[in-house]
């Protein structure tokens, strides 16, 4: 059995490892785009909209212009969403966690 100090130290270790990754989720920033880039649509890593850019060209149309905002949108969260996967997967193995758990922040 593992002395206590030892089990504690690791929890700290982990701790701060848990931190330092949670920074880097926050100050991701993801684009997504539809339409072949005639709207991109910018993420930060708390999912907050940061920004949108229209071509001209994809302003005629409101109901064609909605769809793709959506479809920007769509794509930036799941760029979002594969890049935090991405950096949570060397801490998961850490923790014992299993593969595709989702940590809560």
């Amino acid at each position: 059995m593992k002395d206590i100090s030892q089990i504690m130290r690791q929890a700290q270790q982990m701790q701060a490892k848990i931190t330092e990754a949670q920074k880097k989720l926050e100050a991701m920033v993801v684009e997504g785009s539809a339409g072949g880039g005639a709207v991109k649509i910018t993420l930060s890593g708390k999912n907050a909209l940061v920004a949108i850019q229209i071509d001209p060209s994809a302003a005629g149309d409101a109901e064609m212009l909605e769809d793709l905002i959506k479809a920007a949108h769509d794509d930036a969260r799941k760029k979002l969403d594969d890049a935090q996967n991405d950096e949570m997967k060397g801490l998961g193995g850490g923790l014992g966690i299993l593969p595709g758990f989702k940590m809560p922040f």
